[in-house]
């Protein structure tokens, strides 16, 4: 799978300097953590399930969740269970048919391209080992599990049971833990719940993939919900939980993880009370006018601008309960071609002693130090959402993205 796949190549040559590389479910788990884009989830009681996970992953989505524990009710999670092993088994068939029949067709139009990375999402250990159980050998459709309300405490059993069903199953399975407990959330307990998630991750980082935020149970906790003119940053009690989880679990040193976004909630028109987060002047050639108006009337400008904010903030990839919002955070994934030229002076081998230049695009200061780990994650997220070429904007990405 790549990203970007669904469009057809001649539309890809057009847009990237450098097009996406190419993964699998079995790349190394590095390069799978940014790869995991906008990562959608679904409730895991859906009928045609099957359906509808290989028609996303026609329309660019590369991982999905799965999901057993918030996204349905309690009387449910049976039925949920059943009808997950049901659906691998339908998954497998059609996989095992395709790669009987499939020779050297364009993946951007082929029918039977790859399945999305594929997780669950389960509410206790229990389930973890059970499924795995229970999907037999269709677990090697999976890549793991998600870990809700995730603490120190909480944690030890999920990954113990984790760690049980690779052993028994053979298969590699990641987990992906949801930080939203409410001691994350209140100040007296944070830093020492900060703390233990980070000696728990650390003693099983192997198995982590990345660490999800939970913003709506930390709204939840205080009874607010932002709108769409806002977004979580603008929550500020919510904003100094992100800052201080990418502090301590997201730093470049070698000790942190991929930190992923947190669900934009909003897909359908409401009243607004300010003004559109757009500006005018990146859509006003061709239809691109039509589109900010689209984007606009879906409350997506919010959403773009939460993933800017995303990447300043130390945050990769998103959590998404749309498939409208898939394009949107694979478009603002790609990397620019100004921050690809910029990454690769400041990388440049002539460049190890330090030292400061001036970039190519004679507007900022590159000092080789003090930015070379952002020059270093700028490349991966180059090798894996592409580099548009000079004159390609996000604008022409969202475009092509929404049309493949």
């Amino acid at each position: 799978m790549r990203h970007f796949g669904h469009i057809p190549s001649a539309a890809r040559a057009g847009l990237f300097l450098r097009e996406p590389a190419a993964f699998t479910a079995d790349s190394p788990a590095r390069t799978l953590a940014v790869a995991l884009g906008a990562t959608l989830y679904s409730p895991a009681t859906r009928p045609r399930l099957a359906d509808d996970v290989r028609k996303q992953a026609a329309r660019g989505v590369v991982s999905m969740v799965l999901c057993l524990e918030d996204s349905i009710s309690d009387a449910d999670v049976e039925a949920g269970e059943d009808n997950l092993v049901r659906q691998f088994a339908d998954l497998a068939d059609l996989a095992d048919h395709a790669a009987g029949t499939v020779t050297d067709a364009d993946p951007a139009t082929d029918p039977a391209a790859d399945l999305p990375l594929l997780f669950i999402r389960v509410r206790d250990p229990r389930q973890i080992t059970e499924l795995v159980a229970r999907l037999g050998e269709t677990v090697r459709l999976l890549s793991g599990f998600v870990l809700p309300k995730f603490t120190e405490a909480r944690g030890q059993a999920f990954l113990e049971a984790l760690a049980l069903a690779e052993r028994t199953s053979g298969r590699r399975l990641f987990a992906m833990p949801v930080l939203e407990s409410p001691e994350l959330l209140h100040l007296e307990t944070r830093a020492e719940t900060l703390a233990g998630i980070a000696s728990i991750t650390d003693k099983y980082r192997d198995r982590v993939l990345a660490l999800r935020l939970g913003v709506t149970d930390f709204c939840s906790a205080y009874g607010l919900r932002r709108s769409p003119d806002m977004t979580a940053y603008d929550v500020k009690i919510v904003a100094n939980v992100i800052a201080d989880v990418v502090n301590v679990l997201g730093r470049s040193d070698g000790t942190g993880f991929t930190v992923t976004g947190p669900v934009w909630e909003y897909f359908r028109p409401g009243e607004r009370m300010f003004k559109p987060q757009l500006r005018r002047s990146p859509f006003l050639e061709g239809r691109a006018e039509d589109l900010r108006t689209a984007l606009i009337e879906h409350d997506l400008d919010g959403l773009l601008r939460e993933i800017e904010l995303d990447r300043a903030n130390g945050l990769l990839g998103k959590t998404c309960i749309h498939p409208t919002h898939v394009v949107p955070v694979h478009a603002l994934s790609v990397v620019s071609h100004e921050e690809w030229s910029d990454a690769q002076d400041i990388l440049r081998p002539e460049q190890g002693g330090g030292g400061v230049l001036r970039s190519a695009y004679t507007n900022k200061m590159n000092e080789v130090k003090p930015h070379r780990a952002w020059a270093e994650r700028t490349l991966l997220r180059a090798e894996l959402f592409g580099v548009a070429k000079e004159d390609v904007g996000f604008v022409d990405l969202l475009t092509a993205g929404l049309a493949g």
